[in-house]
């Protein structure tokens, strides 16, 4: 009986350990519709569906608002590549970090704190809402704020091509957002992004 309630100990000690994070599937960089066709259907949802969203989906859609598509340089524009953008990720499970360089989620708070993502009750429904975070010390002007915008439109679009329907909002709870993402005095949530299956 102690041994097995020991090998229990440590399998639930592990599972702990090893669910911090979580590492998603490579995006997938090709394909989806024409651009035009992602244009023409861009468009503002805000009824989602209390349905999960695939981790391949999900690492796309991060992709698509700030991954790499060059050695060192991001999918949208950063004022003299200073890259001032933090892209975290409210899900179900918990609040993560979006490591574009590892293709990593990294867990800042277990739990659903989607109540936290936002302000408007579609957002507390969402399976997925990200959140743009300026760093101020790199901060160029409005530099933060175009890249938001370009990596917010980026997004809109691959949900138009996936089919997914998503909001972006500046109706943010600024500090639940500072202590739940354990923010720095440098860093400023900017905008939120809903993200969630059509009904």
């Amino acid at each position: 009986m102690k041994i097995f309630l020991m090998t229990a100990l440590l399998v639930c000690l592990a599972s702990t350990v090893l669910a911090q994070d979580i590492t998603l599937p490579a995006p997938q960089r090709t394909g989806g519709k024409p651009v035009f066709d992602a244009i023409n259907e861009r468009a503002s949802y805000k009824d989602p569906a209390d349905t999960s969203i695939d981790l391949q989906s999900i690492s796309d859609l991060l992709w698509a608002a700030y991954g790499f598509n060059r050695e060192d340089r991001r999918v949208v524009p950063s004022a003299m590549n200073q890259q001032e953008l933090f892209v975290y990720v409210v899900l179900k499970e918990g609040a993560y970090l979006y490591d574009a360089r590892a293709n990593t989620l990294i867990l800042k708070a277990k739990g659903d704190h989607r109540k936290d993502a936002g302000m408007q009750d579609y957002v507390y429904v969402a399976p997925v809402n990200l959140i743009y975070v300026a760093d101020l010390s790199k901060e160029t002007g409005t530099g933060a704020y175009i890249s938001c915008g370009c990596s917010a439109q980026n997004v809109y679009l691959a949900c138009a091509s996936k089919g997914l329907g998503c909001a972006v909002r500046t109706s943010i709870p600024k500090d639940e957002l500072k202590k739940l993402l354990q923010l720095t005095d440098q860093q400023e949530p900017i905008a939120g992004q809903t993200i969630g299956h059509k009904k």
